[in-house]
């Protein structure tokens, strides 16, 4: 019997500020390279509530979500490994705060870093993945949705239970 497929759902935090979108370096298997601040949503929480957590623990800094830029299936498959991964994401526009000097960067995260759309477009050969930039187009492009879009229903935190 096939198991059944299915992605692995992230979210990722689209953050400008004077023209400069703030990013992250982490270590991955390829190497250094460069990302939106982004992670994997974890059981129980909407993507909302993951972008918010994701970015305080890569960037030190509270996100405060304001809309959602896109939602983007890509496939990526690892060199070394020949691992092979669907990624579902949720790319979230809005605002950060100031670094908070009593917390740490999240394992693997070197640095965070501001950069124009024009450095982002020259460094492609070191982003994570191609969504790292179409993210930050679609952004730049005025892409925006409502929070509400994307409904995280209750049964997230206490699952029906049907027949019982």
């Amino acid at each position: 019997m096939n198991a059944r497929w299915s992605p692995s759902v992230t979210v990722a935090a689209i953050i400008e500020r004077e023209g400069r979108y703030l990013l992250v370096e982490e270590e991955t298997p390829e190497g250094l390279r460069l990302n939106n601040p982004a992670g994997h949503l974890d059981p129980g929480e909407s993507p909302e509530q993951g972008v918010v957590r994701e970015a305080l623990e890569e960037t030190a800094r509270v996100f405060v979500p304001e809309a959602l830029v896109g939602v983007y299936l890509s496939r990526f498959r690892r060199p070394a490994s020949g691992e092979d991964v669907t990624y579902l994401r949720f790319a979230y526009a809005g605002t950060v705060g100031d670094p908070d000097p009593a917390l740490g960067l999240d394992e693997g995260i070197v640095r965070t870093l501001w950069m124009t759309l024009d450095e982002l477009r020259a460094s492609r050969a070191q982003h994570r993945s191609g969504l790292v930039l179409r993210c930050i187009e679609d952004h730049a492009a005025g892409r925006r949705f409502p929070l509400d879009l994307v409904h995280a229903d209750p049964t997230l935190v206490a699952p029906e239970i049907k027949g019982g």
